[in-house]
């Protein structure tokens, strides 16, 4: 089980079902900022659909293939965040995260991810973090930004979303460069 106290606010956890409900209606009251840039929200419906989220994640997470938590602020879930996948041959992690709108500016995800890279540097000993951001989304690139990765390119039309195409901007951060802060 995944537990992580970022401080007497924050912390990240391994969702479980019965997080199923808090996480769906974060969705809804998020929907319309959330689905300007993540292609799964108009899929997302139903209770059943959150559930069925979770028990993917929790899948991953027991086949180490991946590791998607919880964020919890003020004991409330107002986010996601984790590793989308987990290369064990090339010790590579990428990053994903989402937060409700009302829980941005409060330096929520930056805390969040600067502890997902010690875990993925300190217990994990990966090499290399990765993170891509759609190019006009400047809210989730500021993350890597703040912390430091090297902005290494962009992929042109590397997402379909609904009705058309968005580049990312692709960051990477090295265990040597994370060791040097």
């Amino acid at each position: 089980m995944f537990f992580r106290e970022i401080d007497d606010n924050l912390t990240l956890k391994l969702m479980e079902i019965s997080d199923a409900e808090e996480l769906f209606d974060l969705t809804n009251r998020s929907r319309v900022h959330l689905r300007e840039w993540l292609p799964w929200v108009d899929a997302t419906t139903t209770l059943d659909d959150s559930r069925g989220f979770i028990e993917h994640t929790l899948r991953g997470f027991n086949d180490k293939k991946s590791m998607n938590v919880a964020i919890r602020y003020d004991g409330k879930l107002v986010g996601t965040t984790g590793f989308n996948n987990l290369n064990w041959s090339s010790r590579i992690a990428h990053i994903g995260y989402w937060l409700g709108p009302d829980y941005q500016g409060k330096g929520i995800m930056t805390r969040a991810t600067s502890s997902l890279l010690d875990y993925a540097f300190t217990d994990l000993q990966f090499n290399r973090v990765e993170i891509r951001a759609a190019f006009e989304n400047t809210k989730s690139r500021s993350i890597p930004e703040r912390l430091g990765f090297v902005k290494e390119g962009q992929i042109r039309q590397a997402e379909c979303l609904y009705d058309h195409y968005v580049d990312h901007v692709v960051y990477g951060m090295l265990k040597s460069e994370w060791d040097n802060k």
